[in-house]
């Protein structure tokens, strides 16, 4: 099956092919840095990640453009409120934003272009749709006129510019535009705020401006994949489409317009007002960082997502599952290499209708994997594919204990099993952890964390139980108070100590 994507604008799934062999121009909306990033940042670079990862899996180069929104009213707002420059605000939430995506395995976009650092291409963009005859100079700065190109109007949402009610008269008294659907190009500057010079006096870009002039610096008058989530069809994504195509004349901007679904706390859109509001930061105080990925993933991007506790603990059982497969199959091959199997046989030929056991589970194990690859060729259907990626993840460390299966072929497969985790659940959906913690999910005993510690933990158990066998109760006791805050947990059980990292 070849990729099919589904385009907002024509309201259709449509075999995806780009401008030029080989490549795709991707440019999704980035963040507005005035406050820390939260679940619905991670739901929507989770869902670009994953478009990016499958792009490049199945052999395109991808040229990833997403921006930052550094100048806008409520970065004007907080560092008014902190008696700072609006850059710092901006600089520290970007820093927060590039951590949390770190730890989310997102991979970096190609470039991260600043509203800052683009005022200059804005102003000519401006320029243009004026002399165009699109936008119009007022008192409070320059708008673009919507009656100039009235046919471009709902085509993402499907709105008619008659069934809107013009009942916003008093908006547009209070600035310089003449009919309330118009909107900001450029932003006379207020008293003290931040501003650049320009023909129509120092200001500001207005929201929608910066993007068209960021992918048309980038990608030229048309490209590709243009993402973001679900609110910003209206009014952003829209201002997109009128600024750029009347500026360029050329139709269409983008060949699809993809969008992701909103996240959910327990049943409610997520919001400060409603006090759900998450920051990625607090979710990850409770849930390790590849289980809210794990979580996210196990939804289409376009759908709506509802996280619960009873979602992320599910999350999270089905992630231990994974990786305890991936390292269970590390674990095997490096007491392989232990024992001098470095060369392991080949295995059989996979045949899913073989009477031979490994042979036949190889061919499962192939066929899942195909199954995965269709899913995600189907609009990216990353719930479908983790799926196929899960049932897989079961049935490796079946095959691992079969007894029937003799030492060198175990080997064999376990390399196997290590290459098919790799390929699908690491490169592509990205929620495989680095090859020790998974490890050490299978075999507590090899965590570098435990094994760092091991020594001093033995030296300590050794004197408590000679204190233990004094009845000399106030020094275990004080022992056990050492290693707890070291974080180690002590258990005396009927066949001896056991402790262990929490």
């Amino acid at each position: 099956m070849s990729l099919h994507v589904y385009d907002t604008r024509t309201r259709e799934k449509r075999l995806f092919e780009t401008a030029k062999t080989g490549e795709v121009d991707m440019y999704v909306c980035g963040i507005t840095p005035y406050s820390p990033s939260h679940l619905g940042h991670a739901r929507c670079y989770i869902a670009f990640d994953l478009v990016h990862r499958w792009l490049e899996a199945s052999g395109w180069t991808v040229n990833y453009v997403q921006n930052f929104t550094d100048i806008d009213d409520k970065i004007i707002n907080a560092a008014s409120e902190e008696g700072i420059d609006f850059l710092e605000v901006a600089n520290r939430n970007i820093e927060d934003y590039y951590r949390a995506m770190d730890s989310l395995n997102v991979l970096r976009a190609d470039h991260y272009p600043r509203v800052t650092e683009v005022v200059p291409e804005i102003i000519t963009m401006v320029e243009t749709l004026i002399e165009k005859e699109h936008a119009y100079v007022a008192e409070d700065g320059v708008w673009f006129s919507i009656a100039s190109a009235p046919e471009k109007y709902g085509m993402l949402t499907g709105q008619s510019i008659d069934a809107v009610k013009a009942g916003a008269g008093g908006r547009v008294e209070k600035s310089g535009k003449r009919d309330h659907k118009d909107f900001a190009l450029w932003k006379v500057a207020k008293p003290g705020e931040p501003s650049w010079p320009s023909p129509w006096g120092d200001g500001r870009p207005g929201w929608h401006i910066e993007c068209s002039a960021m992918s048309l610096k980038h990608f030229g008058e048309q490209f590709d994949i243009h993402g973001g989530g679900h609110d910003l069809r209206f009014p952003h994504h829209e201002a997109e489409i009128f600024q750029s195509e009347c500026c360029t004349g050329k139709t269409p901007l983008v060949q699809y317009w993809m969008h992701n679904g909103f996240v959910n706390i327990d049943g409610e859109k997520m919001s400060k007002s409603l006090g759900n509001f998450w920051t990625i930061s607090d979710a990850l105080e409770n849930y390790d960082p590849l289980v809210l990925r794990h979580a996210l993933l196990n939804a289409h991007y376009r759908s709506p997502i509802d996280l619960t506790e009873q979602l992320l603990e599910d999350a999270k059982g089905h992630h231990v599952k994974l990786v305890e497969a991936y390292g269970h199959a590390l674990v095997v091959t490096e007491h392989a290499k232990k024992a001098g199997m470095q060369d392991a046989p080949r295995l059989p030929q996979a045949d899913v209708a073989s009477a031979d056991f490994l042979t036949s589970k190889l061919g499962l194990l192939e066929k899942l994997l195909q199954e995965a690859a269709i899913a995600m060729d189907d609009d990216f259907n990353s719930r479908q594919a983790l799926a196929k990626v899960s049932n897989g993840a079961r049935l490796i460390p079946q095959i691992l204990k079969n007894e029937d299966i003799d030492e060198r072929d175990t080997a064999a497969f376990a390399i196997y099993a290590i290459d098919w985790l790799e390929e699908f659940a690491g490169s592509v959906l990205g929620l495989l952890p680095a090859k020790e913690a998974a490890m050490a999910v299978h075999d507590p005993s090899l965590d570098p964390a435990r094994q760092a510690i091991k020594d001093d933990v033995e030296q300590l158990l050794a004197r408590r139980a000679i204190a233990r066998a004094a009845k000399d109760w106030d020094s275990a006791d004080e022992i056990r108070d050492a290693l707890t805050a070291m974080g180690v947990s002590v258990k005396d059980t009927p066949d001896g100590v056991v402790w262990t990292l929490e």
